[in-house]
């Protein structure tokens, strides 16, 4: 082989080498300044403090989020906390009105007992003085132990004669002028009103008071 060939044949294989060597170099991932932005890593300083501004903001606002949802939660278990107890309070509720219809007619009885008693005045047969007086004893024992029962289970009494007229707890059947008291004062009770837990479960029914009217003689 001559020496000019033999040149020839090291050109060529430097030239080779040297295009393997820029191939190797044009590698995705060999030049770094190529890769993908990451972070704040190219960004200037007013990026990255733009993009560090965001951030605090979604944390304010995730943090806000996060104290309303506990709000709501706490707000939630008053509530059912609240309706639990209401439940536990007024679940005898029905029962305590049906009750009241007992009591009424146990008191119409007493009272019908102590006017035949009255009305007897002693002429009547001794017996029968004493079959009424048993009766209303009996009455009158059962009466007191519906209200002691009415006391155990907060059962409250509205009997308001002779107090001022209060709507939220008196039902007025009746107004009549009455000049011996203030005006809108409850001057009779037709019938007890009650309370449970001191919520009304009937009102009172009454007759209020107003003032007289003048009459045109009394004017002139």
């Amino acid at each position: 082989m001559s020496k000019h060939s033999a040149d020839k044949e090291e050109n060529e294989s430097a030239e080779t080498d040297t295009e393997d060597t820029e191939h190797s170099e044009e590698l995705p991932g060999a030049d770094d300044s190529e890769s993908p932005e990451c972070g704040f890593g190219e960004m200037t300083s007013d990026q990255a403090v733009e993009k560090l501004e965001q951030f605090e903001l979604a944390t304010e606002n995730a943090k806000d989020d996060l104290l309303r949802v506990q709000a709501e939660m706490q707000n939630l278990r008053r509530r059912t906390q609240q309706d639990v107890e209401k439940a536990h309070k007024y679940g005898q509720e029905k029962f305590a009105i049906e009750l009241l219809g007992v009591v009424d007619n146990l008191e119409r009885a007493l009272a019908a007992a102590g006017e035949n008693g009255e009305a007897d005045g002693g002429t009547s047969a001794v017996d029968d003085g004493e079959k009424i007086k048993a009766i209303y004893e009996g009455v009158e024992l059962t009466l007191k132990s519906f209200a002691d029962c009415f006391s155990k289970f907060s059962i409250g009494v509205v009997e308001p004669h002779g107090e001022p007229f209060d709507p939220e707890l008196h039902q007025a059947m009746s107004i009549q002028e009455n000049a011996e008291v203030e005006p809108n004062t409850v001057i009779a009770v037709m019938q007890k009103g009650y309370t449970l837990h001191g919520r009304v479960i009937r009102p009172a029914m009454v007759i209020v008071a107003k003032a007289p009217v003048e009459s045109a003689d009394d004017d002139s």
